[in-house]
């Protein structure tokens, strides 16, 4: 006789089954080991009988040799892990091991854990007195390690590590839409999805390319009208002044390249040193550098040849 296992996602709003789910809990006697199991409600307004037991892997295994058993396990992903391994153990150990089949009631879709972080970062702002004082000044610092931990590891190619540091900054992004006032962390999805999905005709709309070159002329004419519905005027408009200087000012000059902007005003910045950074930020634009990451990976071999001489 099988022993049916019925797994849902605590992501995934009770009552919503598959009808393979469904099919299978009215088969047959359904165990839980869980009286707050929070598909029993739907599942009595359905007309599905469910028996909670306490939940006794060799009882349940040698219960499923004499009939067609259903179980729901519990919403707990941990829990399920811990006492299917159980029951697998003890039907093993059985003359005749009842077949043990796995039926997903529901199941997460790409980028559901992220409910569980924001699901995290409420409770946290909520009941953890730091948590709770955090302001969008207070975090700033915070965000700013974290986005240049993440740049860490990929020029170290430690991408191993990359998981946990962009998860690391992705609760900054988390936590920053908690804080705020008005909008939630659905509010900053919905706008980058808007975003992204008015930025990429080519992909959701109509338009056709050939090429990434032509994705980026699209991308800057679609953004040069949205400056202009939103009232600005200037190429430069949304530049952040505030990162590391050379990086912007290879951005500035991307943005002033792109409009048309004369190669001569890159030589009026200045003079001495300011002007020979600029102009050399400007060459590395053209020879397709990054000059921030140019003088990082240059600064880095420096720091290895001053430990080396160190422990020389």
């Amino acid at each position: 006789m099988p022993l049916t296992v019925v797994t849902t996602s605590p992501r995934v709003p009770p009552g919503l089954l598959s009808h393979q789910a469904w099919q299978a809990l009215r088969s047959g006697p359904v165990l839980t080991g869980s009286a707050a199991h929070p598909q029993l409600p739907y599942l009595a307004e359905a007309g599905v009988a469910v028996e909670v037991v306490e939940p006794d892997p060799r009882g349940l295994a040698a219960r499923a040799v004499g009939e067609s058993v259903v179980w729901l396990a519990s919403a707990s992903e941990k829990e399920d892990e811990e006492f299917m391994r159980a029951v697998g153990h003890a039907a093993i150990a059985l003359e005749e091991p009842p077949l043990i089949e796995v039926v997903p009631g529901s199941y997460d879709l790409p980028g559901a854990r992220v409910l569980d972080l924001v699901a995290v970062m409420d409770r946290l702002r909520t009941e953890c007195p730091w948590d709770r004082k955090q302001t969008h000044e207070s975090l700033v610092p915070y965000l700013l390690e974290e986005a240049y931990e993440v740049l860490e590891t990929i020029e170290q190619g430690d991408y191993p590590a990359l998981r946990e540091e962009l998860g690391d900054l992705l609760l900054q992004v988390v936590f920053h839409a908690r804080v705020a006032a008005d909008f939630d962390m659905d509010d900053v999805a919905a706008g980058i999805v808007e975003k992204l999905v008015r930025r990429h005709p080519h992909v959701f709309g109509s338009v056709r390319v050939e090429s990434a070159d032509e994705v980026n002329d699209n991308w800057d004419a679609i953004k040069a009208a949205e400056r202009a519905a939103k009232g600005r005027e200037s190429v430069l408009d949304g530049v952040p002044m505030g990162q590391p200087a050379l990086s912007l000012a290879a951005q500035l000059l991307r943005r002033a390249e792109r409009a048309g902007a004369p190669d001569a005003l890159a030589a009026a910045v200045g003079q001495g040193v300011a002007r020979e950074l600029f102009d050399l930020v400007r060459r590395a634009a053209e020879a397709g550098l990054d000059a921030e990451a140019e003088l990082r990976a240059a600064a880095r071999t420096y720091r290895d040849r001053v430990r080396a001489w160190e422990s020389a």
